[in-house]
């Protein structure tokens, strides 16, 4: 199971007799998750021109696992004493797929995201699973190399289209805030940098830092017990899904 992600290049990490459960109770989740996954594909128009909201490439991804029948889906878990209620709590997740007599999987997209999110996801699992709501959680963010190797790939959009200036950016949909561009000039100015590599620096540490959703943020929570014991599996996307050659076509969904 999941061993095609993982000669893609995706990074997966199965906990607590996650896979195991799969295997025997859920054995077509992992085939829906893979078909969803491996048609996955982000155009570096998206990254670079995406602005504010929800990314196109999570969009489509959604979509693909809404056609799966992962649907959205909000738990109201209620505590009654002699009928009479006392709490309730509700819990709502964007994916879960439901298979009957077997359970429920719940599946969150952690795209780019600030990474207190993580804690909110798994300890919504957490308690889910204690009540018996579902099985198993899935959490789907960016992978190793798709976070460490962000900068190589917006740095190579801007040397193959040889932009060097904020307007030939603009005619891919970037509009810098005057916040961001004085931090690009003033990289240039103070620190002799090229507008490539001035550009590239400010816009992922801006757009896609440390502080924000990727691999190692998660694992750093799943190792302190942040879920425990809720069957896990992690899922992180690798940058070979970036893909180079939409050029401008790219820019149509990202208007639409």
């Amino acid at each position: 199971m999941f061993d095609k992600l993982e000669d893609r290049g995706f990074d997966v990490h199965c906990l607590s007799h996650a896979k195991a459960i799969l295997g025997v109770d859920f054995p077509d989740a992992g085939g829906e998750l893979e078909g969803a996954l491996l048609a996955t594909s982000i155009p570096i128009e998206e990254i670079i021109g995406g602005g504010g909201g929800e990314a196109k490439g999570t969009q489509r991804l959604r979509k693909a696992l809404t056609e799966r029948g992962w649907l959205k889906t909000t738990f109201v878990i209620e505590k009654r004493i002699n009928g009479v209620q006392r709490e309730s709590q509700s819990h709502e997740v964007d994916h879960v797929r439901d298979f009957g007599d077997a359970g429920r999987i719940a599946l969150e997209i952690e795209w780019n995201n600030k990474d207190p999110f993580y804690d909110r996801d798994l300890e919504n699992y957490k308690r889910l699973h204690a009540d018996g709501a579902i099985s198993v959680g899935v959490i789907v963010t960016r992978g190793r190399t798709l976070h460490a190797n962000m900068r190589a790939l917006v740095q190579r959009f801007l040397v193959e289209r040889q932009i060097s200036t904020f307007e030939q950016l603009s005619e891919w949909r970037y509009l810098p805030t005057a916040r961001q561009k004085a931090a690009v000039e003033l990289r240039m100015s103070r620190r002799g940098q090229s507008f490539s590599d001035a550009f590239t620096d400010t816009f992922v540490s801006d757009k896609f830092g440390e502080a924000t959703t990727h691999w190692r943020k998660l694992e750093d929570r799943v190792q302190r017990g942040v879920g425990n014991p809720c069957p896990l599996v992690l899922i992180g996307l690798p940058d070979n899904i970036v893909t180079f050659n939409e050029g401008r076509s790219a820019l149509a969904e990202i208007e639409g």
